[in-house]
Order: C-alpha cells, then structure tokens, then sequence
C-alpha cells in the first residue's frame, strides 16, 4: 500500500507552471487539495490526510531524494511504500502511466531518489510531457536529437498544451487516490501507459499555490 506521495518539482513562481514541474500540478488536481494544510519540514512542504503522507520537495529537482528520504525515515516508510509522482520526457502529452522500478531515464528527481535510498525500488506516477524534438520545425532541435530538453522542462506548457495535460492531470489524480486504498500491482495492467482524452470537468485559477503555508 502506498503511504507516502512526493509530487516532484522546483520551488518558486517562475517554475510554477514549466513541464517539469507537471508533478506538483499533479497535486493540485487532487480534489480534497484546497483542505490540505502544508507545513515547512523535510526540506519541503509536508502535508497529511488520513494517515497518508504528501509532500513536495523544495530542494530543487536534482536532489528531490533528499527530502523523500528525511520524510520516509522519520515515519520509517519502506521504498516500496513510496510514489514519485513526475513529468517524463518518454511519454507523449495527455498520458498517464503507473510503473514499478526499472530505469531512471535520466529524470534528475529520479536519480537522486536511487541514490539517496540505494535503490529504485519506489513507484512512478509518470505524466507525459513529450520531447522537444516533437515541437514544430526548429524549436528544440533536429527530431530524435534530444536537443533542448534543459529549456523544454524548464519553459512553461502552452495554452493549448495546459486544454490536453488537465485531463491527463485530473485523471492521474484519480489514480493516486486509487493507490492510495488499493494495491499498486492491481493497477499496473489499465495504467501501463495510458493516452487521457477529452475536456477536463475541473479548471481552477491557473495560478500557482502558495509557497508555504
């Protein structure tokens, strides 16, 4: 059973709506979000809800473990207890996939997690933002170059990419609440990989949240 949910990204307004904060916004869709009282601790933002651990990293991406890590030991919750939800570059926009260990990607968030915990054996709630190379002619670099992918994460998601990610968003939010009173495993075969489609019934202010609380 999962018990504690870390929503990876960078703290701050100007990162507040990039791609590589997709997890944090992930947060948000949850819909007992606005109930939720978060507090300064772990090197985050912690916050709980019937014996559920929630928390977003304010160490900035590249050491996200560090802050999992302190709360994970402080409640003493194993690595396979723990969710990472995170953007992924290998996934197209308006998908949703639960996944199980495996390789890191080379997600930033991901690598410190391993190597802070001395394994990968955490499960992802992975939210497709899609390579830069997939943008139109010249933005990002030649297709398959992999070029751009530092100011791809770290842009904000257009207009028109925020109408396909709200649904995939809200859909992953119902997911993590599934996980939340149902075994992982017993998911994995419907969220493998899944593309979410159509209007999403919930738009709040496009605003990001407070910092603290």
């Amino acid at each position: 059973m999962i018990k504690l949910a870390a929503f990876l990204g960078n703290p701050g307004r100007e990162y507040a709506l990039n791609r590589h904060n997709a997890g944090r916004m992930l947060a948000e869709a949850l819909p007992f979000y606005p109930s939720l009282s978060w507090q300064k601790k772990f090197k985050g933002l912690y916050s709980s809800r019937d014996n559920l651990h929630l928390l977003m990293p304010e160490t900035y991406m590249n050491l996200s473990g560090e802050s999992v890590f302190a709360a994970a030991s402080f409640y003493k919750i194993g690595i396979e207890e723990i969710i990472i939800v995170h953007d992924e570059l290998e996934l197209p926009l308006g998908t949703i996939s639960l996944k199980f260990s495996g390789g890191l990607g080379g997600h930033n968030g991901l690598r410190s997690m391993k190597k802070v915990f001395g394994g990968a054996e955490f499960w992802r709630l992975r939210i497709g933002i899609g390579r830069p190379d997939a943008r139109l002619p010249g933005e990002g670099g030649h297709a398959g170059s992999g070029e751009g992918v530092y100011d791809w994460v770290l842009s904000d998601f257009s207009g028109a990419e925020r109408e396909i990610l709200n649904p995939a968003l809200d859909a992953g939010a119902g997911l993590l609440q599934q996980l939340f009173t149902s075994e992982p495993e017993t998911l994995l075969d419907e969220w493998k990989k899944k593309n979410i489609s159509g209007p999403s019934p919930r738009r709040k202010s496009e605003e990001p949240p407070a910092e603290a609380v």
